[in-house]
């Protein structure tokens, strides 16, 4: 719904989230653009941020109006499970170190989020699921994600190509981190769809991203259905050719990588203590899942493209 100067919208700010000096205060900007909007800091030492986005949902639920949160991407995914929860649309005001989602979204800053709102303009987005479907995993409900989820050396990756970006460029500084998480870490061993596999990586997307590579930037359709899933394949030299390949441009054709664009993934036979990454954020994994899709499930708000 439109929220004319944010009536009805709930925004949790998280403090935590990637501060940075530099920035203009988000809650300045947000009493600003939208000064009927409530707007509450999440104190990390009174609750958890779950606990404050439901009770944030929940009043949004009760007034017909919409749930808000200023932060990354691991505080906007879990905004997502929240209103998925509460069936409230969600306003995503960027505020964090990372801010893929809100920036494939195409919401460069808080003001354009506001202006959305206000406006009534909103998209329909799929949301990655992931459901645990045997054992005694640590996970019982599904886990939801907007971005990314992986298994292997996808989060280190990420963190060295953030780190080294600024200063060499983003394709030298993606070599620069495969080339240290191959040399650094160990395969991991699964069934992924049937088919036993040893990996130094697993990576499913929200969406099909438009970069080759084990480390893709970008999506332009948050609502296709699909998953974007690259695997890095371990065994004899795959080290060694995955790094020449990456070096040369020619990853796509290498035989120890592997991508595919399914609407289900099957994975089991993971060793207990193996971790997963998902919208940055990092957990146990179950030993069985399935990832798929709810196509269409969450509202979010953003600008009508000129």
């Amino acid at each position: 719904p439109a929220l004319p100067a944010g009536e009805g919208l709930f925004v949790v700010v998280n403090p935590l989230s990637g501060a940075m000096p530099h920035r203009a205060d988000p809650v300045r900007q947000l009493r600003a653009a939208l000064p009927k909007a409530e707007i509450v800091r999440h104190d990390p030492d009174r609750a958890p941020l779950t606990s404050t986005l439901e009770t944030a949902a929940r009043d949004a639920a009760e007034r017909g109006g919409a749930l808000g949160v200023v932060g990354g991407d691991g505080t906007v995914s879990a905004a997502a499970t929240v209103a998925l929860q509460y069936g409230v649309p969600l306003a995503v005001l960027p505020g964090g170190t990372f801010n893929h989602f809100a920036s494939d979204l195409g919401v460069e800053d808080i003001q354009e989020a506001c202006a959305a709102v206000t406006r009534g303009e909103a998209v329909r987005v799929d949301v990655g699921r992931l459901t645990p479907s045997d054992g005694p995993g640590a996970l019982r409900e599904p886990t939801y994600f907007l971005n990314t989820f992986s298994l292997g050396s996808y989060p280190e990756l990420v963190r060295l190509r953030g780190h080294w970006s600024p200063r060499i460029g983003g394709p030298a500084a993606t070599l620069l981190g495969v080339a240290h998480v191959l040399r650094t870490s160990r395969p991991v061993k699964a069934v992924v769809n049937g088919v036993p596999r040893s990996m130094w990586l697993l990576f499913a997307g929200n969406g099909a991203y438009r970069s080759v590579g084990l480390a893709p930037v970008r999506r332009y359709d948050l609502a296709d259905g699909l998953l974007d899933v690259r695997v890095a394949h371990g065994g004899r030299f795959a080290r060694t050719r995955l790094v020449a390949a990456a070096l040369t441009g020619a990853l796509a054709r290498s035989p120890v990588y592997a991508a595919a664009r399914p609407r289900r993934l099957r994975v089991s036979g993971l060793p207990t203590g193996t971790h997963m990454a998902y919208d940055g954020e990092v957990a146990p994994a179950p030993p069985a899942f399935v990832i798929d899709k709810a196509e269409e499930a969450l509202t979010v708000y953003r600008p009508v493209p000129d």
